[in-house]
């Protein structure tokens, strides 16, 4: 089984900035990739950015130029740095890892963490 902790959310006012962070652990053999969701209060599950093993990244139309997903120096974890937010980015961000552990594939989810932007 992998964990992932999040950290990072809060609260910031409209056009500040926040930086997500997400660590794996558990018996991690390769990560093919990593990636954030978001889910709006009524709303589905949304990707926001996603980064590969090859590190080839793709984002959500809607924060392309503001948000930027990278791998952190410490193995297997992953930020994302969110710049310029809008009150319609509140919501809560969601981390998300696949790949493979000693004991077959995994996709999981973290527990999430809440951002609201908001004067």
């Amino acid at each position: 089984q992998v964990q992932l902790v999040e950290s990072g959310g809060g609260l910031v006012q409209p056009g500040g900035s926040l930086r997500l962070s997400c660590a794996a652990s558990g018996s991690i053999f390769s990560m093919n990739a990593m990636g954030w969701y978001r889910q709006a209060p009524g709303k589905q599950r949304e990707l926001v950015a996603i980064i590969t093993s090859g590190g080839r990244t793709n984002y959500a139309d809607s924060v392309k130029g503001r948000f930027t997903i990278s791998r952190g120096n410490a193995k297997n974890t992953v930020y994302l740095e969110m710049n310029s937010l809008k009150p319609e980015d509140t919501a809560v961000y969601y981390c998300n890892a696949a790949g493979r552990t000693g004991y077959g594939p995994f996709d999981d989810w973290g527990q999430g963490t809440q951002v609201t932007v908001s004067s």
